[in-house]
């Protein structure tokens, strides 16, 4: 392939150019058959050359046209990744948020659960400082009431030696 394409870059020899006399008359004036002969092998190299650049032209058009292809190609498959891409990475993305709200809501139902225990807890102890109290009152009014009687007996509580017998 690569002896196809220095052959194509440099122009036909002498020798593989087909002559084309009607496309080109010779000068009306040459009266020497050897001047005719050097005058239609000109004319044979000149179309030659100009067969030769237009083949030239065609091999830099389909060149360039294939480089197009090839970019547009390459282009269109890079768009299509990067479209690819920006799906999935918004479907992840979206997943995420969803576990983000999840977790949010998990978050504030947990911090629920405790205030209500921290309240629970705190009505609880309320209830047992009320209790512990009445209990207190009720012990002061049985004492309050067990000093009227010795009082009124005149007998001393029996307790209370028990401490200054000594």
């Amino acid at each position: 392939m690569a002896a196809d394409d220095s052959e194509a870059d440099q122009p036909p020899s002498q020798n593989d150019v087909a002559p084309h006399n009607s496309l080109i008359s010779l000068p009306h004036n040459i009266s020497d058959p050897a001047e005719k002969i050097d005058a239609a092998k000109d004319r044979d190299i000149a179309l030659a050359r100009v067969e030769w650049e237009k083949k030239m032209a065609l091999i830099k058009a389909w060149e360039e046209s294939e480089k197009i292809k090839a970019e547009n190609k390459a282009y269109k498959r890079l768009s299509a990744v990067e479209s690819w891409e920006n799906t999935k990475k918004a479907s992840i993305e979206a997943q995420l948020m969803k576990i983000e709200e999840k977790m949010e809501k998990k978050k504030a139902e947990y911090a629920e659960q405790i205030k209500n225990k921290i309240v629970g807890i705190r009505k609880e102890g309320e209830e047992k400082k009320a209790t512990i109290e009445a209990e207190r009152k009720e012990q002061c009014l049985k004492v309050e009431e067990t000093a009227a009687k010795y009082r009124t007996s005149g007998f001393i509580p029996k307790t209370l030696l028990k401490c200054f017998r000594g």
